[in-house]
């Protein structure tokens, strides 16, 4: 009667544990996990591989302006390079990369860095606790 009893206890606190780590685990994806909000704002570059005048940034500027989804945009034409903001939930850098190529007569790619940029860019990200714990369940899920 007594060994029933305990196995009882041990069933119900094992099942109970083994919940409430699911439901935990589910928590930390949910709230770890990217959603586009409509007011999330991106940062893109564009390199541009010939020289610019001006003139020439001042059309950059302009076409990018147009673009759906951009939001600000700035064109040094002294170091050939166009920074903008854009909504990721209207339109996707890449995209706007794409259009910029084939309807502008300058050849430009996407500026991307590299995995070690983007790895000392942030000190928090890579060492937190809690982002280990969402990589790892990320990586399970």
């Amino acid at each position: 009667m007594k060994t029933k009893t305990i196995k009882k206890i041990a069933i119900y606190t094992t099942s109970t544990v083994a919940l409430l780590v699911v439901v935990l685990a589910v928590h930390i994806w949910w709230v770890y996990h990217p959603r586009i909000s409509p007011y999330t704002k991106v940062m893109a570059r564009i390199d541009i591989s010939q020289p610019i005048s001006q003139t020439d940034a001042n059309k950059i500027s302009t076409w990018l302006y147009h673009q759906k989804g951009v939001d600000h945009v700035l064109v040094n034409p002294d170091s050939r390079i166009a920074v903008f903001t854009f909504f990721p939930a209207q339109v996707s850098g890449n995209d706007i990369v794409k259009r910029f190529k084939v309807q502008l007569p300058y050849p430009a790619r996407r500026f991307m860095p590299s995995q070690n940029q983007l790895a000392s860019s942030c000190p928090v990200a890579g060492s937190s606790f809690y982002y280990k714990v969402y990589k790892f369940i990320d990586n399970i899920l």
